[in-house]
This record gives C-alpha cells, sequence and structure tokens, in this order.
C-alpha cells in the first residue's frame, strides 16, 4: 500500500520536531552543566583527585592577667604519607623505622593502608626538627614532613590543674585546655595536590595553599606574682610536713577573680602520663569535698549579725568546755572551756558552745537559708570541670544535734571554693560573686579583645553593716584569737582557723585532720582572700592556727606589697601569746655616730659594715617593727 506525500511530509516534521526537541533538551541540559554545574563538578573532580598535608593551627596561648605566658606551643614536626605514592613499602618502613625508632613492621603496616593519607603515629609524631630533616634527606617518595606543634608549659608543674593538658593532636584534653579547647583550638590549614587514580601526581596542576587560622588567646585572672608565691609556700609546707594533700586559693572578694589556684600533689602537663589518673583528674580546690571545720564559724556569725541576733561586744557567753544538746555533750577544743567572754571573744577563741549557742538563736530553718544563700550545696559556677556540690542535712532531718554541729563547721560537706565564694560574700560588703578564672580572649594577630568575662554578682546575702561587723571579729581573730600566727606588723590582716577531723566509712578518724585558714588583707578594705587547707600534717600539732596561719601569713606578708598594697599603723594591737615576743620598732640610726650607739639599741643585735665614724645607712629601715633580739645591719661612712 502505497503511503500519500501528505503522510510522509506529516511524518518529516514529527521527526524533526522531535528532533529539535531533543536537541534542545541536550542543549540546554549541556548549557546547565557547563554554566551552572561547571565550578562544582570540577572542585568535585578536583577533591577526588586531591591529596591534603595538613597544616595545625597555632593553638591560643594562655597567659596571666599581666601577659605572661603560662601555655604557650613549640615547633614539632609529624610524618605524614601518602600509600599509593609509595614505590617501595619495604624499604620505605625500614627507613623510617631506622630515623623514628620504631617497629620497622608496624610502620609498614601503617604505610600500605587504605586510604589517601595516613600519620605515622605515636612514633612519627610531634618529632625533633633534627629527625625531620633526617627523613626529609632520605627523599621518600610519597612521605612528607608535615608543619606541627606541641602544647609547650613554660613552668612545669605551676598552676598544672588549672591549666590542664593537650594531647597528641593539640585537641584540650583538661583544665582551661579542654574547657575553651573550641576557642583555643583555631582551624587547621593544608598544602594541597592532585593526584591521578594510581596517586601519582598530576603536574599540569597547581598545588593550593590554605593557611592555618590560629586559635585565640586567653587571659587569665591568675597574677603569677601571688601563683609563684604561693607555690613556694606549698612546697615548703610539702617538704616540712609531708601531708596527705595541700588546696590554696587566692580570689579577689570584690569581684570573684582568681588570682591564684593549686593543690599538691600536682604534675608536669607535659608529661601528665607518667602520674596516676586520679591525681591530674582532680583539681582539689574544686573537687575535693570535706567537713570544714571551724572555717564555717564565719557564715553562723554573718547569719547572727545579720538577724540582729548578737551584740559582739555586749552580749556574753560562759563556756564550761561543752555545751548539752538533746542528750549529746558537745565539747569545746579547749578542755575546760573558756569561761566567762564576750561573743567577740567566742569568734576570737574559736569556741564552739558559743557556736552552738548562735546556731540555736538562729533556728534550723534560718540558718540553712543563710547557708543556701552563701552557696553552699550547690556550684558556684567556676568555669573549670570537676566542680563539687558538698553535702548538706535534708532540712527536714535535722534535729537539735545536726543543727548545733552545723552552727560550727561539723556534719557538713563542703568544697575549697564554696568556702572562698561565701567568705568572700561575708567581707565585701554582703555580696555574692560567681567565681571565674577565664579574664579576656585574644585576637592573636589583631591584639584586639574579642570577648570578655565580666563579675557576675548572684545576690545579696548580707547587709554592709554586717560584713563591717564580720571583719571586725575577724580582725580580732588575728590580733588576739586563734589566727595570731597570721599576724603581720603595718597589714590589718583578718581571717579564721579551722581544724576539721576527717572522715572514713562514716567514722571520724584518730589524729587525722585538714587544718586550714581563711584570711584576707586589708581587713577594713578587703583586697584579697587567701584560703591554705593542709590534709593530715606530720610531725606537728594539728591545728589550724599552727600550721595553717603561719603559711597564709607568710603569703600575705609578700602577696600585699606585690599587690601594692601600703602599710599603716591603725592596726589592732597584737596580744602576745607564750611564746610570742613583743616587737620592738627600729629607730633612726642613720646619721648619728658609731660611739652613740651604745645604749640605744638594748633588745637589738647591731652587725656594722664598711669603715667611719658615721651611720650612712640601716636595714631594717626605721618604724619597722622586729622581734626583740633581731640583728640589725648599718653601714658606715664618712
Amino acid at each position: 500500500m502505497r503511503v500519500s506525500n501528505v503522510t510522509v511530509r506529516k511524518r518529516l516534521v514529527l521527526v524533526l520536531v522531535v528532533g529539535l526537541l531533543i536537541f534542545t533538551v541536550i542543549d540546554v541540559r549541556l548549557g546547565y552543566v557547563q554554566f551552572f554545574l561547571g565550578n562544582w563538578l570540577t572542585d568535585r573532580a578536583k577533591d577526588s583527585w586531591s591529596r591534603n598535608i595538613p597544616f595545625e593551627p597555632e593553638r591560643g596561648k594562655i597567659v596571666d592577667r599581666n601577659g605572661i605566658p603560662l601555655a604557650t606551643n613549640k615547633s614539632a614536626p609529624s610524618i605524614l604519607v601518602v600509600p599509593r605514592q609509595i614505590e617501595n613499602p619495604s624499604e620505605t618502613a625500614e627507613k623510617l623505622a631506622a630515623v623514628l625508632d620504631a617497629s620497622k613492621e608496624e610502620i609498614y603496616r601503617q604505610i600500605t593502608k587504605q586510604g589517601s593519607s595516613q600519620w605515622i603515629k605515636p612514633e612519627g609524631r610531634k618529632i625533633s626538627h633534627e629527625k625531620a630533616k633526617e627523613i626529609r634527606a632520605l627523599g621518600l617518595k610519597g612521605v612528607y614532613v608535615a608543619e606541627d606543634s606541641i602544647r609547650y608549659y613554660p613552668f612545669g608543674n605551676y598552676l598544672s590543674h588549672v591549666l590542664g593538658f593537650a594531647g597528641i593532636d593539640n585537641q584540650g584534653l583538661m583544665g582551661l585546655e579542654l574547657e575553651y579547647d573550641k576557642e583555643l583550638s583555631g582551624e587547621e590549614g593544608y598544602v594541597r595536590f592532585y593526584a591521578d587514580a594510581k596517586g601519582k601526581r598530576m603536574p599540569s596542576i597547581a598545588d593550593d595553599y590554605k593557611e592555618p587560622t590560629p586559635g585565640l588567646d586567653l587571659k587569665l585572672t591568675i597574677d603569677t606574682k601571688v601563683q609563684t608565691i604561693i607555690e613556694r609556700e606549698l612546697d615548703i609546707t610539702q617538704a616540712t610536713y609531708n601531708p596527705d594533700g595541700i588546696v590554696a586559693i587566692a580570689m579577689n572578694p570584690k569581684n570573684g577573680e582568681i588570682l591564684a589556684m593549686t593543690s599538691r600533689p600536682n604534675f608536669d602537663p607535659a608529661n601528665f602520663q607518667n602520674v596516676p589518673a586520679e591525681v591530674f583528674n582532680r583539681n582539689l580546690p574544686v573537687w575535693s569535698t570535706y567537713e570544714p571545720g571551724s572555717t564555717f564559724k564565719i557564715i553562723t556569725l554573718a547569719a547572727a549579725l545579720n538577724e540582729q541576733l548578737v551584740d559582739l561586744d555586749k552580749d556574753t557567753f560562759d563556756d564550761d568546755g561543752a555545751a548539752e544538746v538533746d542528750g549529746a555533750r558537745l565539747r569545746c577544743w579547749k578542755r575546760g572551756g573558756h569561761g566567762h567572754q564576750t561573743f567577740l571573744e567566742v569568734v576570737e577563741n574559736s569556741c564552739n558552745p558559743g557556736f552552738v549557742e548562735l546556731g540555736q538563736r538562729l533556728g534550723t530553718e534560718r540558718l540553712f537559708n543563710y547557708i543556701h544563700d552563701f552557696g553552699f550545696g550547690q556550684k558556684t559556677g567556676i568555669d573549670l570541670q570537676g566542680e563539687g556540690r558538698g553535702i548538706l542535712f535534708n532540712v527536714k532531718n535535722v534535729g537539735p544535734v545536726e543543727l548545733a554541729t552545723t552552727a560550727f563547721g561539723q556534719g557538713v560537706s563542703v568544697t575549697p571554693i564554696q568556702q572562698v565564694a561565701a567568705v568572700a560574700a561575708a567581707i565585701n560588703g554582703g555580696i555574692l560573686y560567681q567565681p571565674y578564672i577565664a579574664k579576656e580572649f585574644i585576637d592573636p594577630e589583631t591584639k584586639q579583645v574579642v570577648s570578655r568575662t565580666e563579675p557576675v554578682a548572684k545576690r545579696r546575702v548580707i547587709s554592709e553593716e554586717t560584713s563591717k561587723q564580720v571583719r571586725y571579729a575577724l580582725e580580732n581573730v588575728v590580733a588576739k584569737g586563734s589566727g595570731g600566727k597570721a599576724y603581720i606588723d603595718g597589714y590589718r590582716v583578718a581571717g579564721k582557723t579551722g581544724t576539721a577531723q576527717k572522715v572514713k566509712d562514716g567514722k571520724y578518724l584518730e589524729n587525722n585532720f585538714i587544718v586550714s585558714f581563711m584570711g584576707f588583707a586589708p581587713a577594713d578594705d578587703p583586697q584579697i582572700v587567701v584560703y591554705v587547707a593542709v590534709d593530715n600534717p606530720k610531725g606537728v600539732i594539728q591545728f589550724g592556727g599552727t600550721v595553717a596561719a603561719p603559711i597564709v601569713g607568710n603569703i600575705l606578708r609578700e602577696v600585699l606589697p606585690a599587690m601594692g598594697v601600703e602599710k599603716r599603723k591603725d592596726q589592732v594591737e597584737k596580744e602576745l601569746k607564750w611564746p610570742d615576743t613583743p616587737l620592738i620598732e627600729v629607730p633612726s640610726l642613720v646619721g648619728m655616730k658609731k660611739k652613740d650607739l651604745q645604749g640605744q639599741l638594748v633588745d637589738l643585735k647591731i652587725k656594722t659594715y664598711g669603715k667611719g665614724e658615721k651611720i650612712i645607712e640601716q636595714s631594717p629601715m626605721p618604724g619597722i617593727k622586729v622581734k626583740q633580739g633581731s640583728t640589725i645591719r648599718i653601714y658606715l661612712g664618712d
């Protein structure tokens, strides 16, 4: 059957239209791929061809408030291999193993792994520049020396629990290194080269380079002048008493800034693997919990004063050595008691029965409300990991005995940082601040502050007038009471001793105490509060006033001048107790003749230097108070 010309023409038109449609679709698709997907597809192709040699970013430095470096970086190259580019794996493994002091079999296993690239570890990570130079000289194909760095702690064990440490990949693992890892880490850079399916470099495509972005620098509230003095005193304490542990914290009571924090045992962050995990995992100032003992009496005192339940100078108390409470006999530390005393003397003498009386005046609900408001039983919020909460009685279960023991710091469990924050509130005018240690983040290139931590005032706990009375009482503790060994001539030091029997398996241990002292200065305008606790000191009578108070006194004696706090003469006169010797004010000797000294310094010794008849210099300077029998050095000249 013949097909008509019309039908043929229709079919030809149809084929032509379909052809045009197909061509249009192909053309549009090609245009879309070329103009819209071209760059994306090229990038995907280049990704499949690319191999990266990473460049680690420089981790942000950690510095103290004055810019002193506490954690920095040292260059330490690492070895990276591209397995497909290695021509002779056995020979390559043998040569690498010889330089890296590693197992040839283990190196061979790593360089023959499937994958685009592979670090040689652990022996090939963070190696010396000498070894890196040796490996470059071998000219091994597929073996690259990548720029890398290792964390460096210039002061060793110094501030170790606070700083923490970083791992082999420069990731923060503990302390501030972990807490602020994201800010400190920065962004990785790389050199990217291109290779075919067999791993051979493609010379026709240029290498790409992305510069690493360094991490932010972290400035702390820590003051190395304060930290160094405290570290030294703790080393002396460790050598003198061989205690089970020591804790020390210094804080600015006016804003919550931590000025120093340390503990013993400590460790070198660069070699944390060499100490037991319980040593580096436990930052004792924020982690440890124990009965505070008499330092907790500051809270009871503040609460009673704020409720106007006691007048320190007018109200009196008779102490016969124990308080009878609901059939329990709660003893004073002094056998036979302190007798008739004002409540100021109750505080000075750290008299347990006197504080039982204050606790009873307050009652359970009011006392525990104040304890909660001062921050006990809850985390302070300090920016360090592992903070404890402490343990308090459930108010519903508090009977007369529990109320009484809580009032003088027994039967409750607190952390050191809780105590420091609470006492800071008691003496700074009544405001509880959140302690913190990270002050600022700084761009390392522009040196501009990226972010800053502002003090956080949680709440008012007591009135300013109450806080003033607390300071007055605690200054008298140092001048006339149990804290006498923290007394410093020329500085108004205040504080409170603490002696707490340790508990194990629900029982108090015999002759095993945590002795402590909470001190601050100047008493009328506190600039610093220092807390030291010594766990089970050996070879000494275990009292806070005997062991811990002198340590805090030694710390403040050097810290206060370093902070620019000047000496004054308006301090409470020290009440001498055996075996104290009276202090003598050094007279002015400059200008006097040597022969005129006779009779001038009856209670002091003289040591002369130089030649001549006239005194041209002396040490100590006039006005300084020294112990009876001290030596005065004079320098003679014409």
